[in-house]
């Protein structure tokens, strides 16, 4: 029966796609289509109307959304969304990643959803650019990799885009902070202390970031510098958002974190909130944090304070050949606190360590848990 309807959908979805008329910009106006059909195609033979209702969904979902995805971008239980090839896909839920039971008609229909996304920010992703970091409109992070870079088939990670913006508050109800940390967190800010968030991946350090961001006061200038824009702020009108540009087919085109980090020193901000630093741009985060923009912050992934701090003075050596001791000096002087993430057994997120950054001597430098 099951295989039944899924060759009964693909027929009704490619006679809707063979008509002219087929393009509507309003998903309302393609659902009618849909159901017309639907009717048509069914009225020969009995089918409960909940089977032709949920054709109707199905359908629709793959000509105007992201077709089998789209219940699981509906649900509120599901944080990411892994897709691995057309017949696997994977969700992760409280934590915990669960397979489930869906899958693509064939990695056509996937290809299909991919293209529609990639159209939407008017970029490419294909053989020539079989990688690409893109958003949905709401917000949501996806990243694309395909065969034959991907062995596994077309390769989609869909990280949710919180509809509810994290505060100290909610992350306290949630277990990912104390409430003496929260107060603490909020000092820091109020008080323009250059924050770094370090932790693994997904353990939430965008999330602690938004939640820090909202702490800003509302008649300061910020500019925030991401790779894909997700830092969300209602209490901060002076705001300039600026987003990263990934290189054209031709590999021309691009701007860098860097290039934005260097901009941002000209626009008269008051705080600089920097999404994540990978690479050399960290020269530029710290050079800004050390010429009066206090109060900026940033995340980067790190396995404990010290790690990140390693790799701070790796990245640092990546864009810029000096000693080593002037490159601890250059992150001490910049940065005050590091607030660590991890994730727990319970497979919950929440901060371990709220640290300060003291230079000791000339060529050490340590840290010290407040």
């Amino acid at each position: 029966m099951a295989q039944n309807l899924e060759q009964l959908s693909e027929e009704i979805r490619s006679q809707i796609l063979s008509r002219e008329d087929h393009f509507v910009e309003d998903s309302q106006q393609m659902e009618d289509k849909v159901l017309a059909e639907v009717l048509r195609s069914t009225s020969g033979g009995y089918l409960p109307l909940v089977t032709r209702l949920k054709l109707v969904r199905q359908i629709t979902a793959s000509l105007v959304g992201l077709d089998v995805l789209e219940p699981l971008m509906q649900d509120p239980s599901v944080d990411e969304i892994m897709v691995m090839g057309h017949s696997k896909i994977y969700t992760e839920r409280h934590g915990r990643l669960v397979k489930e039971n869906i899958s693509f008609y064939d990695n056509d229909r996937l290809m299909n959803v991919i293209r529609k996304v990639a159209i939407g920010m008017d970029r490419q992703v294909n053989q020539s650019c079989p990688i690409a970091d893109l958003r949905l409109p709401d917000g949501s992070r996806v990243n694309v990799v395909l065969p034959p870079i991907s062995m596994n088939g077309p390769v989609v990670t869909i990280r949710k885009f919180s509809p509810s913006p994290f505060t100290l508050e909610r992350l306290v109800d949630l277990g990912s902070i104390t409430k003496e940390q929260a107060i603490l967190l909020k000092e820091l800010v109020e008080g323009r202390k250059n924050i770094f968030v370090s932790g693994g991946t997904g353990t939430g350090k965008t999330s602690l970031l938004n939640a820090l961001s909202r702490q800003i006061p509302g008649d300061q200038r910020v500019v925030t510098i991401e790779d894909s824009a997700e830092l969300m702020f209602s209490n901060v009108d002076n705001l300039v958002r600026l987003e990263c540009r990934t290189a054209n087919v031709e590999g021309q085109g691009e701007i860098s974190m860097d290039q934005l980090i260097r901009t941002a020193l000209r626009l008269r901000p008051d705080r600089i909130i920097v999404g994540e630093v990978r690479g050399p741009e960290v020269v530029s985060m710290l050079q800004a944090m050390n010429t009066g923009h206090l109060g900026s912050m940033s995340t980067g992934h790190g396995n404990s304070p010290q790690d990140m701090l390693r790799r701070l003075e790796t990245m640092f050596l990546m864009g810029m050949d000096i000693p080593i001791s002037a490159v601890r000096r250059q992150i001490g002087s910049a940065i005050d606190y590091i607030v660590h993430l991890e994730r727990t057994k319970d497979y919950g997120r929440r901060v371990s360590e709220i640290c300060r950054v003291i230079e000791d001597g000339e060529d050490n430098k340590v840290i010290r848990i407040c």
